[in-house]
């Protein structure tokens, strides 16, 4: 009987269109079928514009075999995580980072229980993965602390094709003047801290350039609220030339890029933070905070600060902008920071670790009892009760509690 050859499928709660993790699930697929492997996409969710290029994470049922190599991605936990927990295939877990949910306290609440329970799930698969990736450094050393004994990483290496398209001419004539931009992509999300960004651009106005104005790029979808405390704060401050932009076409974000003077990132947390790369592609001298990913992100291009006081941030803004030596030396670094990444080659490291899973001896496959995932919820809920309702987890009957949470 022929020996069934060595499939690698890949599986994920949701691809979307254009993201920094869509375009990574879709550049691995073309690295491994260029491989010779038989290479699907299984998703609980997909973009309408890529629906055809994936297939039901149940499908995957059929297709899973011990020989099989699955590539999970995790985000966050899903139904799709849970099957492939139980699946007998090899295991390779790229982790994308989960946002720690105190940042969406008060403002989503569906994301703080789906944060604080993604975070908890990937625990559980410490014992499960035959080898674990970040796509940065800091979401690799995120692993090690969970007790991954397994750990690599898998490096991201954007593709700019996107910023390659003819540039929005009409938004671009918008923006395209006297005045100063100042640029931030990225969702708007507690913990990218748009509201220090306004604070920030408030006190440079003010004090430094009142001809400048402040383009916020990126969705709010979800954070209905966020957004409306933002837009109250610009109110308060009584800040002019505040742009919310929110979600655009790649060619509207080419125009503005093009039209940017400097990249302001005040994020807290950042598993790796592609815009940060973009504005180096574009050429734009990049202002962000010392945080998270970002550090290991730039590697030694930009400019980094440590202190979010308003002026001190403002004077840093206007430091750069008023010196074209600065500038163009930040620029100079930023292009030898991208250089650094370029060199790491994406489809040769990716093969390198399939290949180190197909050769070492296998994680023993997980018994997974029918009641697993019930007992696992039942006991985050009880664990919630103890950490944040000390005196409710108190009241329960001693059956229901549990003395080791």
């Amino acid at each position: 009987m022929a020996v069934k050859p060595v499939q690698v499928h890949q599986v994920l709660a949701t691809l979307g269109y254009g993201d920094a993790i869509g375009n990574e699930v879709l550049g691995i697929q073309r690295v491994l079928r260029g491989a010779g492997y038989e290479s699907r996409i299984y998703v609980q969710t997909a973009d309408p514009r890529l629906e055809e290029l994936t297939e039901d994470y149940r499908d995957l049922l059929e297709h899973s075999h011990t020989d099989n190599i699955l590539i999970h991605h995790f985000s966050i936990g899903s139904r799709a995580s849970r099957v492939a927990f139980a699946l007998p295939d090899r295991m390779i877990l790229v982790y994308h980072n989960i946002t720690p949910p105190h940042y969406f306290v008060g403002v989503n609440k569906t994301l703080v229980k789906e944060c604080y329970s993604g975070r908890r799930e990937l625990k559980a698969y410490t014992q499960r993965c035959d080898l674990a990736l970040g796509d940065s450094a800091f979401n690799t050393a995120e692993l090690k602390e969970m007790g991954f004994p397994q750990t690599g990483i898998l490096p991201v290496v954007p593709d700019f094709s996107h910023l390659e398209v003819e540039p929005d001419t009409l938004l671009a004539k918008s923006f395209d003047d006297k005045y100063t931009n100042i640029l931030f992509v990225g969702r708007l999300i507690p913990n990218k801290c748009i509201d220090d960004l306004v604070r920030f651009f408030h006190v440079y106005r003010v004090r430094h350039n009142p001809q400048s104005r402040l383009l916020l790029v990126g969705s709010y979808n979800g954070f209905a609220d966020y957004h409306g405390s933002v837009t109250e704060l610009v109110r308060k401050l009584g800040t002019q030339n505040v742009h919310f932009l929110g979600h655009v076409s790649n060619e509207e974000l080419t125009s503005l890029y093009d039209v940017s003077d400097l990249f302001l990132s005040a994020s807290e947390h950042e598993g790796f933070c592609v815009p940060l790369i973009e504005a180096f592609y574009k050429q734009i001298p990049v202002l962000a905070f010392k945080a998270g990913a970002v550090p290991t992100t730039m590697d030694g291009g930009g400019v980094l600060y440590e202190y979010k006081d308003p002026r001190h941030v403002a004077s840093l803004i206007n430091a750069v902008l008023s010196d074209a030596a600065l500038q163009a030396e930040i620029v100079s670094s930023q292009n030898a920071a991208l250089d650094r990444l370029s060199v790491n080659n994406f489809g040769e490291t990716l093969l390198r670790y399939v290949d180190q899973v197909r050769s070492a001896s296998r994680v023993p496959p997980q018994q997974v009892a029918p009641d697993f995932w019930t007992q696992f919820d039942l006991f985050e809920e009880l664990e919630e009760l103890w950490r944040y309702r000390p005196s409710a987890f108190g009241a329960l009957p001693k059956e229901s509690s549990r003395s080791d949470t």
